[in-house]
């Protein structure tokens, strides 16, 4: 999961190009009618024990939804200050990983100039509260069309790896959790720092974002916001520490056939 970030004080949030509160007083949203309440979040490397039978693969929490066919596609300008395309696809697919869970198959493939040099797994489950867990990944970065590492892949379950929540059931001003852990290798964290912002990207300009921070102890110097829309999911990623943007450029529905294909296609080809 290609995620890192922090803590920001206010004067550096209104200072962000794009983004802005408007004004109103961040608030807790509550669960949903009929459903049970969101368990702890998991914090660290601390060891979860998850009930296959309390998650699904349809993912609908309104903040990251995964409906099956769903492609975002993003423009990111890196920190040395290269335009590449980001694709991002809930595939037709499920995988049942290591802990017994099945979660849905989300592609999402960078490209530079057409090339790809990054692509990805991820694996995402919902729980009966509603919160969204992430479950692993299987990347792989490329060059000249080989792969030169797979590091940074895990999945829950194997070799001390354990899921994690990229998205809580109820977001609320100050919650924190760990994303995703394998000792080493993946050990993003995130918090959520503000409801009711707003941002303008290539795709519009929306209103009433959840923002949230996500930090890694891997790479303390790190610091990465998002923004995301109610029904739309992520809109804008702003790296604090350098001048790196990704920012949504559509959202789109392929067909049955190109949501099978994306997950299925092997790593490092076009789907």
């Amino acid at each position: 999961m290609r995620t890192v970030p922090a803590v920001l004080g206010a004067a550096l949030l209104a200072a962000l190009a794009g983004c802005g509160g408007d004004g109103s007083t961040p608030g807790a949203l509550q669960d949903p009618p009929g459903r049970a309440p969101s368990p702890a979040l998991p914090q660290a490397g601390e060891p979860v024990e998850l009930d296959p039978s309390a998650f699904t693969a349809d993912v609908t929490n309104p903040w990251f939804p995964l409906e099956p066919g769903t492609r975002w596609t993003y423009l990111e300008t890196t920190e040395d200050g290269e335009r590449v395309r980001v694709v991002v696809t809930a595939t037709a697919e499920t995988r049942v990983v290591a802990n017994g869970v099945t979660a849905r198959v989300v592609r999402d493939t960078v490209t530079l100039d057409g090339e790809i040099i990054e692509d990805t797994f991820d694996w995402y489950a919902q729980d009966d509260a509603g919160t969204v867990w992430y479950l692993g990944e299987d990347t792989a970065e490329l060059e000249d069309g080989e792969v030169t590492t797979r590091a940074g892949s895990f999945e829950a379950g194997v070799d001390g790896a354990e899921a994690g929540v990229i998205m809580p059931a109820s977001p609320e001003v100050g919650m924190t959790y760990r994303q995703e852990f394998y000792a080493g290798e993946a050990e993003d964290r995130g918090e959520v720092l503000a409801l009711h912002q707003r941002a303008t990207v290539p795709a519009g300009s929306y209103d009433g974002l959840l923002q949230t921070a996500d930090t890694t102890p891997l790479e303390a110097a790190v610091l990465e916001h998002k923004f995301y829309a109610e029904g739309v999911g992520l809109v804008l990623t702003v790296d604090l520490e350098s001048t790196a943007r990704e920012e949504l450029v559509s959202v789109a529905r392929v067909d049955a056939a190109e949501a099978h294909r994306s997950g299925t296609t092997p790593l490092g080809r076009p789907s």
